[in-house]
């Protein structure tokens, strides 16, 4: 690396800095919402009351995003921006646990400035760094987490400040829990010695959680079916561990949909191919490490492989998978910062310029072709855009839509809430035909939205919402509704990602 003075460093970081948040607001508000940004506006939008037993109804996210969010809502409203920088807040102010950790592990300036530049430009960071849900917080609490226990383990000082972190972490989302019991296997591994304090703040975070749990099982009992969350996430596999390998590594590139490609391969596994290399010279003459190096290096790989292997043995165990990238973000950063630790010990100068010259050469090229990509224009935009079209009707009784899909109900509903006396949604269910991705779901305990079936249907004149990859009159749902005796109308159309949303006005015939 280049040899430079504690100075010119911090102006290095300076600059990594600002390139990581400057990322952070690129292309902040292309995209519109998605279901589950939604849903966290959605509890926002509730008093506290029903703000707890609304999450607690959905089982699987403890509360305190939704209240901080609800307070954010308060100072600044809901315009795009103001929701989206919430979560962008957290990313940014993960830096300062970051930089802090570093310099507990007694890293030196390259190293820092090479981890973070990792974690400035991987995609899956600044994707849920965009989004309003609460992956930003979890990874900026994780930080603090990580840090303070670091220090800790250094000067034997602040438990209490980690206890209170780590209770915020659990209440941020359950894998914060992965980050407490990795402490507790860590100061086996580490500092046996000091085991008592740290099942102190085991304990203490556990008692802390105690009303949340009670809260979670009285909701248990209303509705078990924690597979109707889970059930998008399969068992991990081997391939799901390469493409979870990859993520850790992936510059700028996010697969922001299921219609989307996994990974730029070319680009994300050289990377992979180098720093697999860069661990190879480490494990060659890693007998010149010092005590500290090594520490810093078991710290690291602790914090990284607990949290993986607990996820893992959870989700086959599990009669559900729990395996996920953005549940996992609490393993980005240490993975980074080992990463950049391995590419720095590399004895041979020439093979270490040549190595972080390819990386930050791939990293160029990815940043380029996300450049060229362009702005991707999802179907889920589609309810939003055509809702626009009904804002201005006007009539004595609410009009009537049908619509087929619990996500289509749920973003119309959203983006007509404060039109809902003019407006009624209806989920048709059981029409023959009919797919419906069973990932997304109406919240649990919400009736803002009403359920039927065929015989359900009635009026003289409404409107149904699909979508399909063309309108189709011999097809579900408008053979359905000629079937009954109802004239179409023309379609109002929105087209992305291959599919079309109609928005059709039924009228019954004369």
């Amino acid at each position: 690396m280049i040899k430079l003075n504690e100075k010119s460093w911090l102006i290095v970081l300076a600059a990594i800095c600002l390139v990581y948040i400057s990322l952070r607001f690129w292309r902040l508000t292309d995209s519109c919402l998605w279901f589950d940004e939604i849903f966290s506006i959605h509890a926002a939008e509730l008093g506290l009351q029903n703000l707890f037993w609304f999450a607690a109804r959905d089982l699987i996210h403890p509360p305190l995003f939704y209240v901080l969010l609800k307070f954010w809502i308060s100072v600044g409203g809901e315009s795009l921006f103001w929701l989206r920088f919430f979560p962008v807040l957290f990313s940014i102010i993960a830096i300062i646990p970051f930089y802090l950790l570093s310099r507990q592990l007694k890293l030196n300036f390259p190293i820092i400035a090479l981890a973070l530049t990792f974690l400035a430009v991987n995609g899956s960071l600044i994707k849920y760094s965009q989004e309003v849900r609460m992956y930003s917080l979890l990874l900026c609490l994780s930080l603090f987490s990580m840090w303070l226990f670091a220090r800790f383990l250094n000067v034997g000082k602040g438990i209490w400040f980690l206890t209170i972190v780590n209770i915020l972490l659990v209440y941020t989302q359950y894998f914060g829990w992965f980050i407490v019991l990795t402490e507790v296997f860590a100061v086996l591994f580490l500092q046996r010695i000091k085991i008592r304090q740290i099942l102190i703040m085991f304990g203490s975070t556990a008692i802390g959680f105690v009303p949340w749990f009670l809260t979670i099982f009285q909701a248990s009992k209303i509705n078990a079916d924690v597979s109707q969350n889970l059930g998008w996430a399969g068992k991990p596999n081997l391939p799901t561990l390469f493409q979870f390998l990859l993520d850790l590594f992936e510059p700028f590139y996010y697969q922001a949909s299921s219609i989307d490609v996994a990974s730029i391969y070319f680009i994300s596994v050289p990377i992979l191919l180098i720093v697999s290399a860069a661990f190879v010279f480490y494990f060659l003459n890693r007998k010149a490490e010092t005590d500290k190096e090594k520490n810093a290096f078991y710290f690291l790989l602790i914090f990284i492989a607990t949290p993986i292997l607990l996820a893992l043995i959870a989700s086959w165990i599990l009669p559900f998978s729990v395996w996920g990238t953005r549940h996992l973000i609490i393993v980005f950063a240490p993975f980074a910062v080992l990463s950049a630790k391995v590419l720095n010990k590399i004895k041979i100068s020439q093979v270490k310029t040549i190595l972080s010259a390819s990386i930050f050469l791939l990293f160029g090229i990815a940043f380029w072709l996300q450049i060229q990509r362009g702005t991707t224009t999802f179907i889920w935009c589609a309810w939003e855009n055509l809702a626009v079209n009904l804002h201005e009707t006007e009539q004595d009784a609410p009009t009537k839509i049908y619509v087929f899909e619990d996500e289509v109900a749920y973003l119309f509903w959203f983006n007509l809430r404060d039109l809902e006396k003019n407006f009624q949604i209806i989920k048709v269910s059981g029409i023959p035909g009919l797919k419906e991705d069973t990932a997304y779901f109406l919240p649990r305990g919400f009736n803002a939205v009403q359920t039927t079936d065929v015989n359900g249907i009635g009026g003289n004149k409404f409107w149904i919402a699909f979508r399909d990859t063309d309108l189709d009159y011999l097809k579900p749902p408008l053979q359905t509704f000629l079937e009954k005796g109802y004239k179409i109308g023309e379609p109002k159309v929105f087209e992305a990602q291959g599919l079309k949303a109609f928005l059709v006005v039924v009228e019954k015939g004369k």
